[in-house]
């Protein structure tokens, strides 16, 4: 009973700092904490934690929160009829409730949107050998050309910790899309779903037989040498290995952009099928001038990269799917807030799916959200925090989200777990604050 009167005093404080904004003509952007499958298992296997936590969310501004349901081993939170549910992690075992549907139900009481993440193109943990690439479906797990093994599968890779799969895998696409289909039809109160890891592994994958086939269909021609016509693995002076882009690199690169752009099209029809006034969204790396690696092209098609990228070819531009998400969350992974700071400290920066560092202006929080709003062409875009790089200085966390805020149409934090271990919670507050929200 406690529990409910706090919640409604609590609603009833929101609902006056609400009619006071818009007495004001202010509008309040969107503000996502993303909640992730495995990090936060044990913690939210209570209700009352659940409920705790989204109190606690919405008292310090944030209006959505982002629910991890399908984590990276490809086994979902949810009783399914498609794949495997999971029910321990890390030594916890959770018990036996509604846990989707509970966490949609008590953020709606609080006036809360929530956007149902789950996590695509990937089956698998490597660092524990768990998840559907080695619970039978082996096949499924991407073929990856490296520079020390050649061509194996990425489940060989340990350094790896996501297990990918290829995204044009027929039986994958089949199990993929049957899984989107029944999340969006059980859940139909959600109001959002968000797409992670709706890429290719990196530059390294995939080189499997399958690929190979497709690419010469699209090319209409054998491939002399595969894969040295894509790449060479080479190594300098230091004996680090690099890639040497061979003739058919830039086709290479659009054919991946074209089967990514081709799905995430499906993905859309499937969702919007199944319930037309739930939001389709994807989170995808703001660093575009790199991302082109994992095949995605998440710029407009109005945007043409050919004429600042040597990795694009005239067609690529033709495979931007910007146009096809109602919500576009992008990752500004970056300790240095402003242009100024970057400019002082000129850091290289290696972003997680980078196959080396890079520098320039885009890689700090506001010269990033300057060039994505360029990419995207009037598109709104939330601009995203990893919050545990902010574990040294957690005072940079606060400046990171008001600048998000402010740069950005919103922000997405992930993930709650960083927040809490460090006790991070009055930065958050502080940014959200200083960013006039």
């Amino acid at each position: 009973m406690k529990k409910y009167i706090a919640i409604a005093l609590l609603l009833v404080l929101v609902g006056i700092t609400a009619q006071a904004k818009e007495k004001k003509g202010m509008s309040v952007k969107p503000k996502l904490m993303w909640l992730d499958a495995e990090a936060n298992f044990a913690r939210f296997s209570s209700k009352d934690s659940i409920t705790f936590y989204l109190v606690k969310l919405k008292q310090i501004g944030f209006t959505d929160v982002v629910l991890d349901i399908r984590p990276i081993t490809g086994e979902v939170l949810y009783d399914s009829k498609v794949a495997p549910k999971m029910r321990d992690w890390d030594g916890h075992q959770r018990a036996d409730f509604e846990y989707v549907g509970y966490f949609i139900e008590e953020s709606h009481k609080l006036g809360l949107r929530i956007h149902l993440s789950l996590n695509v193109f990937v089956a698998g943990h490597n660092f524990f050998s768990r998840g559907l690439c080695y619970m039978g479906h082996s096949d499924w797990a991407s073929m990856v050309y490296t520079p020390d093994q050649g061509i194996v599968p990425i489940t060989s890779v340990k350094k790896k910790y996501s297990a990918m799969v290829n995204p044009i895998n027929p039986d994958y696409q089949k199990h993929f899309f049957a899984l989107l289909e029944e999340v969006v039809k059980r859940y139909p109160k959600a109001d959002g779903v968000i797409l992670d890891r709706f890429r290719y592994d990196g530059i390294m994958g995939d080189f499997s037989d399958l690929s190979k086939a497709e690419f010469e269909r699209y090319l209409g021609k054998a491939v002399a040498k595969f894969p040295d016509d894509i790449y060479t693995w080479k190594k300098d002076s230091t004996g680090k290995a690099y890639y040497d882009r061979g003739p058919l690199f830039k086709k290479w690169i659009e054919w991946r952009a074209r089967n990514i752009y081709n799905l995430m099209a499906k993905a859309r029809a499937t969702v919007k099928k199944a319930n037309p006034k739930i939001s389709f969204g994807t989170y995808t790396g703001a660093w575009y001038p790199s991302y082109f690696e994992v095949g995605v092209n998440w710029a407009s098609k109005k945007y043409d990269p050919s004429k600042e990228y040597d990795w694009a070819t005239e067609s690529y531009k033709n495979y931007g799917y910007a146009e096809l998400l109602d919500l576009y969350t992008t990752g500004n992974y970056y300790f240095d807030v402003t242009k100024e700071e970057y400019l002082k400290a000129k850091k290289m920066v290696l972003n997680e799916t980078d196959s080396k560092a890079q520098s320039g202006l885009w890689y700090c929080v506001e010269g990033s959200c300057e060039r994505v709003r360029t990419i995207l062409k009037g598109k709104k875009v939330y601009g995203g925090i990893l919050a545990d790089m902010f574990y040294s200085n957690p005072s940079q966390l606060a400046r990171s989200v008001e600048m998000n805020i402010k740069a950005s149409d919103g922000l997405m934090v992930f993930d709650i777990v960083h927040i809490i271990h460090k006790n991070m919670w009055k930065e958050l507050e502080e940014g959200i604050k200083n960013a006039g929200e």
